[in-house]
């Protein structure tokens, strides 16, 4: 027999995660201020790969039947994490459990519908909304709901209290989560600096935690198993001090040389600040073996003039020096980003952007489309810049006055294959005898290879390793720039370092006649896709 509101949950925090690896911190967030209501409360999370229909039925059967007897509160409330991902995937899943079960109260927040909510349709079918911080003020809106006063207004502007005032979420992670996901953690919340195509732009400055405290909470994850930390902080290195400790931390607690435990099961991700790396970060950062630190770097544009624009305050040559430093004088993984389309950057000056980051060999280059968030200081540019943006989600722009629609289509697939062949870390050694040619230009010359590869197959998606591998072969002998025989070997030293296992044409006799992938590879290439991909859920 299905429950009724007696035995069921009075409030359900669900959202609808990228994928199952992220754990949502947002949610942890309002489970851990739920105060006296925190044992009525469950958290629920799914994907959004999930059919909206199966969610809603699970969301059902947790809320049970509706008690409709007299003199019994059955209220019930059901609070979503609305973000840029999953806002269309969670309007259908609203719009079917109003349906469902319209005495439901549906609560929405998140950075999705903080801003330019009024003509939203998840807003309108939604009873009440909090926009901005719902640490505390989701708890508030309950306690009025299930006990009065009644609020007047749907849209809550949510109240930001200091942060000491916050209960920190970690002790939410279940042993489940510690075992099997990303753990989203935070030393400090905003940022200092006005990029506007950037949410946190808005903020007036950034807050830090108190570092005891929060290092504290770092201990019992530690203690209880956790190796794997995700810092959301938007500028890890902006306090030297609060860096250099958090750092300290971590490596008094690396395994020593020898030992049984292997200090590559930690994992530690930051976003730094590319111009801001004093001596006393680079020393600790130094310290760290190989296959532990990943820094998030956002170079975003090399472009002074579209830097200005934006109000991006980027010392160009610092940061060039700084990635050298990183590359090669310390062990940390370096994830890059630049973003296309931004107001006024043409194809040929984000192509010498792309070029003089490649030139420093970072790892990855992740390659974005500009997004116009809701409620960014970015909009201001779209009538003089000429500025499209797809009004779907996730808002990304489809041409500019600099860059015509056919030319960010052709970035698009660029981009994507830029991931399959570059960004997958499975062709080294063919990326480096192909686009290190000195006088070349990686950007033009690996853009000349996405639109063969394209008009070649019209598919950026279901392209396995195999058919990467023959690809390359016909395309760089087809070139004539390299010897067939030197494009062979190259591949066959990356095809058997990444630990694929089938037999691409291009590689035909030439493999091992019991040919089997090197396990450490396998997992070393698994365990640093697993580490670097997927959108960051800095869920608030």
């Amino acid at each position: 027999m299905p429950h009724t509101v007696s035995n069921a949950p009075t409030i359900v925090l669900c959202t609808l995660n990228a994928k199952y690896i992220h754990a949502s911190l947002g949610l942890r967030y309002l489970l851990a201020n739920m105060g006296a209501l925190k044992a009525q409360t469950v958290l629920c999370e799914f994907t959004i790969a999930r059919k909206s229909q199966e969610v809603v039925d699970e969301l059902l059967a947790l809320l049970g039947e509706r008690n409709t007897d007299k003199g019994v509160c059955a209220v019930q409330i059901v609070g979503f994490g609305v973000y840029i991902w999953n806002v269309t995937q969670t309007t259908e899943v609203v719009r079917l459990l109003k349906a469902a079960r319209p005495d439901v109260k549906v609560v929405l927040g998140g950075p999705e519908v903080s801003h330019e909510f009024d003509q939203q349709a998840i807003v309108q079918m939604a009873d009440f909304v909090i926009t901005g911080w719902g640490d505390v003020s989701f708890a508030r809106l309950c306690r009025a709901l299930l006990h009065g006063p009644q609020p007047l207004m749907k849209v809550v502007a949510g109240e930001q209290p200091p942060l000491g005032q916050i209960a920190l979420p970690y002790a939410e992670y279940s042993d489940a989560d510690l075992a099997h996901r990303l753990l989203y953690v935070e030393a400090s919340r905003g940022c200092p600096f006005k990029c506007e195509f950037c949410l946190s732009s808005l903020d007036k400055t950034a807050w830090a935690f108190d570092l005891d405290l929060f290092l504290a909470e770092m201990q019992v994850l530690h203690r209880r198993g956790a190796r794997n930390f995700k810092f959301v902080d938007r500028t890890f290195n902006l306090k030297i001090d609060a860096s250099v400790r958090i750092l300290q931390f971590f490596l008094d607690r690396l395994p020593a040389p020898g030992t049984s435990q292997s200090a590559g099961d930690f994992l530690l991700h930051f976003e730094v600040v590319p111009d801001h790396l004093p001596d006393r970060l680079k020393t600790m950062i130094a310290q760290f073996p190989p296959g532990i630190l990943q820094l998030e770097i956002g170079i975003q544009s090399f472009n002074a003039e579209v830097q200005q624009r934006i109000s991006r305050q980027q010392d160009n040559d610092k940061t060039e020096a700084n990635l050298r430093w990183l590359a090669t004088e310390s062990h940390a993984h370096l994830h890059t980003d630049l973003i296309f389309d931004l107001p006024g950057e043409t194809l040929a000056s984000f192509a010498a952007g792309f070029d003089r980051l490649y030139a420093l060999q970072p790892h990855e280059i992740q390659l974005g489309i500009l997004k116009r968030l809701r409620g960014t200081p970015i909009a201001r540019h779209s009538a003089g810049h000429a500025m499209v943006y797809d009004p779907s989600p996730p808002y990304t722009v489809l041409q500019t006055g600099a860059l015509d629609a056919a030319t960010v289509q052709r970035f698009t697939r660029f981009s994507r294959y830029w991931d399959l062949v570059a960004n997958s870390g499975r062709f080294r050694q063919t990326l480096s005898l192909w686009l290190d040619q000195g006088q070349v230009s990686p950007f033009y010359t690996f853009l000349a290879f996405a639109d063969w590869l394209w008009h070649g197959t019209g598919k950026t998606s279901g392209l396995s390793p195999e058919v990467l591998v023959d690809a390359l072969f016909d395309y760089l002998c087809a070139s004539g720039s390299l010897p067939a025989s030197t494009v062979q070997e190259t591949l066959l030293t990356d095809y058997l370092a990444s630990g694929a296992r089938a037999s691409p044409r291009a590689l035909k006799g030439l493999l091992p006649k019991q040919f089997a992938p090197h396990r450490r590879a396998v997992k070393a290439l698994a365990q640093r896709q697993k580490r670097h991909g997927g959108s960051n859920q800095a869920l608030r």
